[in-house]
């Protein structure tokens, strides 16, 4: 039994059955016994590994789509550039690295800036982007950012955003709860709360009883935040997440642990709990304060920026072992069996840019 399981049944059996979204937030980040504020997530000897732990190749393509977005945006000299949500800093550290190999001048005057709230990944962070000599900005929120021409990115940030869930029960939509049973395990039970219909995918009320919908008002808050920083002061955003392109029916709530998939009421706070990202539901908040949503896949648009090409660089002074290991980082980033199209990418931007990998 985790050490959270007994906190979650004392405050479901006083309070009654809790959100699903309250239920992810307290697994993810109580303060003592959250899976964030808790434990090191990342990499092999963690619970999963995101693409900038996968390849540099990741990162540098990034660092090189940075570089071409401020050069579109009119090169502002006043910029910052800013990652949410940047893990243990390692696409900071490959994007800088790219910057300043391609263009020097960029970092001369730029703000570098990371948004993170644990104390803990701020330190790690640190350690990792200190070989930079960089002046380095944390903070707690976007509003906290500079207010100035702002390129942002954040890759595997809304999955991790808690969600609300719908289920289907006699033709009516009921939100998901998370209830105690007769044992006092946790188990998910249909509660009153129902969505506002206009929300609901189209074909919501053909779909049979027991389906779930998903809905992220949390994550909208997020983009709404980061769309009205760039309406304001100029600049773009880049966003990279495993989801789907347009609303959809469907419980994509997941637990992962020692990167296999778990029971995602099993462990509350040992495992990371994710969802699939409604990116159309992202791009329609960003379009309405005025910017130009942009979505692809990842595989299209790692390839577009020369992801191949970067790949045979790196591999040309390797033996066939090294050859190999770029060969299969090159598979795992952009394969349409691996990460190359469960994974999407939206860039927000001002109307009338066309930003680099996303065709025309």
């Amino acid at each position: 039994m985790s050490a959270l399981t007994e906190r979650l049944r004392a405050l479901i059996a006083t309070n009654g059955p809790i959100s699903v979204s309250d239920y992810m937030a307290l697994c993810l980040f109580d303060p003592e016994h959250g899976y964030y504020t808790t434990r090191e997530p990342f990499g092999q000897a963690g619970d999963f590994t995101t693409a900038p732990e996968i390849s540099q190749m990741f990162g540098e393509l990034i660092g090189a789509w940075v570089l071409a977005t401020w050069q579109a945006l009119g090169a502002p000299s006043a910029v910052t550039l800013a990652e949410i949500g940047p893990g243990r800093g390692t696409l900071m550290k490959d994007m800088l690295r790219t910057l300043r190999r391609l263009q020097p001048a960029f970092l001369d005057n730029a703000t570098i800036a990371l948004v993170e709230t644990s104390p803990r990944l701020r330190a790690m962070q640190h350690e990792t982007l200190s070989a930079f000599d960089l002046p380095l900005r944390w903070h707690d929120d976007v509003a906290e950012l500079p207010k100035r021409p702002l390129i942002l990115i954040g890759n595997e940030l809304f999955d991790a955003v808690p969600i609300r869930q719908y289920v289907k029960v006699e033709s009516a939509w009921r939100e998901r709860l998370v209830a105690l049973d007769a044992h006092d395990d946790l188990t998910f039970v249909a509660g009153p709360g129902m969505p506002d219909a206009a929300l609901l995918p189209s074909d919501a009320m053909q779909a049979p009883d027991a389906s779930i919908v998903e809905l992220a008002p949390a994550r909208s808050a997020i983009m709404a935040a980061i769309a009205a920083h760039l309406a304001a002061h100029g600049g773009a955003g880049l966003f990279l997440d495993y989801g789907y392109l347009a609303p959809a029916i469907g419980d994509t709530l997941q637990a992962l642990r020692k990167h296999a998939f778990a029971d995602v009421l099993a462990e509350p706070g040992e495992a990371d709990l994710t969802a699939h990202v409604d990116f159309a539901a992202l791009a329609g908040v960003a379009e309405t304060a005025g910017l130009k949503a942009h979505l692809t896949t990842q595989g299209d648009f790692l390839l577009a920026l020369g992801l191949l090409q970067r790949a045979g660089q790196l591999g040309a002074s390797l033996d066939e072992a090294g050859q190999q290991a770029i060969r299969d980082a090159v598979e795992r980033l952009a394969g349409p069996d691996q990460m190359g199209t469960l994974f999407k990418v939206l860039a927000i931007t001002p109307r009338g840019l066309a930003p680099a990998g996303f065709g025309r």
